[in-house]
């Protein structure tokens, strides 16, 4: 079992910026052969779930949606069990609950669809006001 938090979120006037973060806990241990994709995804009201950006377990190999890519960045920190979305330049389309999301994996591809992912957290609130 692998249990998420997230934490960072809040209300940022367009143009501006914020950090989130997801703090892994439980079997969050890698192995030589498999490891723990980590995922970003945002559902603003009355719309589906989407994938905002992935990083890998292996060599750091990270995948941004297009809606972000140049102003939303992905890392993760092993040491810490903690994975990071950096965000830029927000627009009030990015209000939205941000989920954090993991999957344990064998290979390298980052998987962009949600079904692919076991372990949720509870969210956080973005809300970009214009």
């Amino acid at each position: 079992q692998v249990y998420l938090v997230e934490s960072g979120g809040g209300v940022v006037q367009a143009g501006g910026s914020l950090r989130l973060s997801c703090a892994a806990s439980g079997r969050t241990v890698s192995s030589s052969h498999s490891g723990y994709h980590m995922g970003w995804f945002r559902q603003a009201p009355g719309k589906e779930r989407e994938f905002v950006a992935g990083i890998g377990w292996i060599g750091g190999t990270v995948s941004h949606a297009d809606s972000v890519l140049g102003r939303f960045t992905i890392s993760r920190d092993n040491a810490k069990n903690t994975v990071y979305l950096q965000m830029t330049s927000l627009k009030p389309e990015d209000t939205a609950i941000y989920y954090c999301a993991a999957t344990l994996s064998t290979d390298w591809r980052i998987p962009q669809l949600k079904g692919s992912y076991d372990y949720w957290g509870q969210g956080t609130q973005v809300t970009v006001s214009s």
